[in-house]
């Protein structure tokens, strides 16, 4: 067993709100602000990266967010940072669905 903390991945989808292309993409770009602005802001965090679905097919979600954690613990701390907890309060009810992974990683 490793002495070393464990790289957490973290990765959530989502859908988003909107009655019209134009409000969806709107609702798009502002999720993808507020989480891009919490790069460098968060201890233990070593990565973090937002990619939108470009398949349009109808079982893709919008959003995805990928992130690397140090530990289980820095995960731990992301989920109740001020940050963080600002961000869920920018974005509100805009999302519609939201998935989760969280997953240890292999050292290779």
């Amino acid at each position: 067993m490793s002495t070393y903390p464990q790289t957490i991945r973290h990765i959530v989808m989502w859908n988003v709100q909107g009655d019209t292309p134009a409000e969806r993409q709107r609702n798009i770009e502002r999720l993808c602000t507020s989480f891009d602005s919490l790069k460098g802001r968060i201890p233990g965090m070593r990565h973090l990266e937002i990619g939108v679905d470009v398949s349009r097919t109808s079982y893709a979600c919008d959003v995805v967010l990928y992130s690397e954690f140090d530990s289980p613990e820095a995960l731990a701390a992301y989920a109740e940072h001020p940050e963080h907890l600002r961000v869920r309060a920018e974005l509100g009810a805009m999302r519609t669905a939201r998935y989760q992974v969280d997953y240890p990683v292999t050292p290779a």
